[in-house]
Order: C-alpha cells, then sequence, then structure tokens
C-alpha cells in the first residue's frame, strides 16, 4: 500500500498532527509511507519508524505539476493542508484515492482532535487522538547536572502572540540561581532574543546561552527534549516541549488555548488574561492596546512556573 500524506506547514500544527498520523499509518499493514512538506514540517517526522520517504515541498505554483508528476502513482493520498495551492497539488498527484483536510468542516476543538477527525472521516474509523509523537533518539543524557530553563520568546504567527523581552527577562532572571537559561528563537527573531541577552548582561547573569536562529529544526527539538522547564508564547516549540512532557509555562494572547493549548502534558500551566477581546485571533492587536499581552507580568508566570517544579 502506497501512501503520500502532505504536511500542515507549520511546525506546532505538524507536532498537532502526529496522532492522526499514527492512526493513520497504523490501519494499514506494512504501508509504504511518503511524507511530503516544507523544509520544516518534514524534519519532525522523518525519522519516523512507519516512514519510508521524506520530500521537501517547493511551493511554487509552475513547479507543483512537476513535483506531483515526479512522483509514482499511489494508492492513498491525504493532505492536511486545505490550501488552494494543496487542492492544485491533489489535482495533479496520481492516486486512486484522494483526501484533503477541510478547515471549514472542524472548529471548535482541539486541533489535535481536528486533525484525528479528518482522518476517521477518511478512513471510517472511531479512533481517539493519542499522545504526540516523539523522536526519543534525540533526547541525550544532559552533561551538566543543573537544571535547564528554556525561554522562548518567538510567535511567528505576528506580534499579538508575543510577550515582552523585558518580561522574560525578568523571569530569566528570578530562575538564574536554579537554572541554567537556553533563548531559543528562529532567524526572524533575533532581536528579541538579543533584547532577552542585553538585559540579562547589564544584571551580571552568565549562565545563558543565546541559540536564537542558530539552530536547525532537529538541533531544536534536541534542545527542547532535554529542558527541565520552559516558559514560551503560543508557538511550534510550545508543541515539541508537549511531545516530551517538559514542564511548561505558556503564555496565551490573542489565540484560543482551548484549540492550540499543550496536548497531554500534566505539567502544563497556561497564563492568560480573560479580556473581552480575547482571543481575536489577529496578528496585530486591531485595537492597538496589546492589553492580552501586555498586562501579564513577570511575576504571574514565575508563580505558575512554581506550580510545576
Amino acid at each position: 500500500m502506497r501512501i503520500l500524506i502532505e504536511l500542515p506547514t507549520w511546525l506546532g500544527d505538524t507536532v498537532m498532527m502526529t496522532p492522526a498520523f499514527e492512526n493513520l499509518v497504523n490501519n494499514y499493514e506494512n504501508p509504504n509511507i511518503t511524507i511530503l512538506g516544507s523544509a520544516i514540517s518534514v524534519e519532525v517526522l522523518k525519522n519516523h519508524s512507519k516512514v519510508n520517504k521524506a520530500l521537501i515541498l517547493n511551493k511554487k505554483y509552475i513547479n507543483l505539476y512537476k513535483n506531483a508528476r515526479a512522483l509514482k502513482k499511489f494508492d492513498a493520498f491525504f493532505s492536511f493542508r486545505g490550501s488552494f495551492r494543496s487542492r492544485v497539488l491533489k489535482f495533479f498527484i496520481s492516486s486512486k484515492k484522494k483526501y484533503q483536510y477541510d478547515h471549514k468542516k472542524f472548529q471548535n476543538q482541539h486541533q489535535v482532535i481536528k486533525y484525528n477527525s479528518f482522518i476517521n472521516e477518511c478512513l471510517n474509523l472511531n479512533l481517539s487522538a493519542g499522545r504526540l509523537f516523539s523522536d526519543k533518539k534525540l533526547k541525550s543524557n544532559k552533561a551538566d547536572t543543573k537544571l535547564i530553563v528554556g525561554i522562548n520568546p518567538g510567535a511567528s504567527y505576528g506580534s499579538s502572540k508575543r510577550w515582552y523581552p523585558d518580561e522574560f527577562a525578568k523571569v530569566a532572571f528570578e530562575l538564574s540561581n536554579k537554572f541554567n537559561i537556553i533563548i531559543f528563537g528562529g532567524p526572524n527573531e533575533r532581536n528579541f532574543a538579543n533584547d532577552i541577552e542585553k538585559i540579562l548582561i547589564k544584571k551580571g547573569i552568565l549562565n545563558y546561552q543565546n541559540l536564537a536562529g542558530k539552530t536547525s529544526v532537529t538541533e531544536l527539538i534536541e534542545k527542547i527534549s532535554n529542558l527541565d522547564l520552559f516558559i514560551t508564547g503560543d508557538s511550534g516549540p510550545m508543541h515539541i516541549a508537549a511531545s516530551y512532557e517538559i514542564p511548561t509555562v505558556s503564555i496565551f494572547g490573542s489565540t484560543k488555548d482551548n484549540e492550540t493549548s499543550q496536548w497531554m502534558n500534566t505539567k502544563s500551566v497556561i497564563v492568560k488574561k480573560k479580556l473581552d477581546c480575547q482571543p481575536c485571533m489577529k496578528r496585530n492587536c486591531p485595537l492597538i492596546h496589546h492589553n492580552c499581552m501586555k498586562l501579564i507580568k513577570s511575576k504571574e508566570v514565575i508563580e505558575a512556573a512554581r506550580l510545576i517544579i
């Protein structure tokens, strides 16, 4: 049984898709699985025991036809993306059966359940969503006996999801006696990480690493898997931490925590305000004030961290 699976584009969505992925691939006996997706999403699942081939998708429309025709015939094609581009790809893929996720069809539930409901519907199953996939091979034995806290100020979706560097720095400073500090972030989030680093330097804190923009996805997963505590906004790395059940404080502002909070992590605490304008789901605060984040102070996050460490 040859199966082609198109993964979600974003890191967090791909991690949240993994319980559905498990139910999908385990439904077949000895399937030949090819995954297709962004460079980021493919990294999450390329080492999965059931994956035979991993391909990075060139999303330019001019290349979709070439990419699809370069692939062999499949018995089934599943796309976890609902975009027009993916519909074009689906049209060109040679497969007996084709299924595509529809955002409008699955609403008002956790994203993990949305993806799992999609697979249940496709295959006429009634399976529950299990735990997130985590590559145990990436989790190593720490050389340092001191605890490690990860600080993740970035949020690729937009500024409305992003807490403030000075508040992150206050949390890091408060925890620095007990924890070594790792600052995370993608290539576009270096400025926020550097702002935190500057504050720590001013306060005389030296037991930190600033890894923003310096890690591959695989390296990021490895570093997060070995944390003792994670302080983060609603982001892809937050879901990686959930997959390894890392004690996590998640700071939510404009997004729906009932849909994108950590999945099956018993040591997870959410810090958020309950404002009338939440959740707006906008990339930037439409009311300008950004109170959903501005009103959250470091003291609240530190108190939340103490509940799980």
